[in-house]
């Protein structure tokens, strides 16, 4: 089973530890040959935050003056992957998930989190796929206007996972000017509404923009069919 909590405007250090705390409790479950209990999905949208993983170079983090004077801050963290932006208009989903119990591996894990963003942004109309060498999801791909609409990287000790992925949905993409997202100088971001709505002036469509809320509970769904959760 999953156990499903959502939350809103919420500051960055309180979800990490409340992700470590579950994380660490699951942890010394299976270190102690114990049942690890219910996985847990936290959805989320952050007050703005920038978030370095266990190789970020801080280098990446270009202007950081200016993003401490936007009520921005810098967190180190334990997860892959280098520099990204959390904040508003951006849903941030962290399952913390027994990978065992799924019979995953950490690269089949990280694939099925690609693949969960790329369904759901296919239910509205966006076509999506990876990138060779850079995880996340990206569109545009091979072409010169490649640019990137969700952020992956995650934790993992004995088979638990924590951190998770972050995908754009009308963030304000003058955040991520303050660095060089997921270390990369020569590609860009986009949202989910920016795409929609270029789409919808291109080819004629006419949309409704959806909701975060009606995003993370696509999401979920599909993520959670793709773990056999229930």
């Amino acid at each position: 089973m999953a156990q499903l909590i959502d939350l809103r405007d919420a500051p960055y250090r309180e979800v990490l530890e409340l992700q470590r705390d579950i994380f660490n409790r699951r942890v010394e479950l299976r270190r102690n040959g114990q049942d690890t209990g219910d996985d847990v999905i936290l959805t989320v949208e952050h007050q703005p935050v920038y978030t370095l993983g266990r190789h970020a170079d801080p280098r990446n983090v270009v202007h950081r003056q200016w993003l401490l004077a936007h009520g921005a801050e810098v967190v180190e963290i334990d997860r892959g992957g280098d520099v990204t932006f959390h904040g508003p208009g951006q849903l941030v989903v962290y399952p913390i998930v027994d990978l065992q119990r799924c019979g995953l591996g950490v690269k089949n894990y990280v694939h099925l989190l690609e693949e969960t963003v790329i369904l759901t942004l296919a239910d509205y109309g966006i076509e999506s796929g990876r990138v060779e060498g850079a995880t996340g999801v990206w569109l545009g791909i091979g072409t010169p206007t490649e640019r990137k609409i969700c952020a992956i990287g995650i934790r993992c000790s004995r088979f638990i996972a924590m951190h998770g992925l972050a995908l754009n949905i009308n963030t304000d993409l003058s955040w991520f000017s303050a660095i060089n997202p997921c270390g990369f100088t020569d590609k860009g971001v986009t949202t989910l509404y920016q795409e929609m709505l270029s789409r919808s002036v291109h080819q004629g469509y006419d949309y409704n923009l959806p909701s975060l809320d009606e995003v993370a509970q696509s999401l979920r769904i599909r993520l959670a069919n793709l773990l056999g959760l229930k």
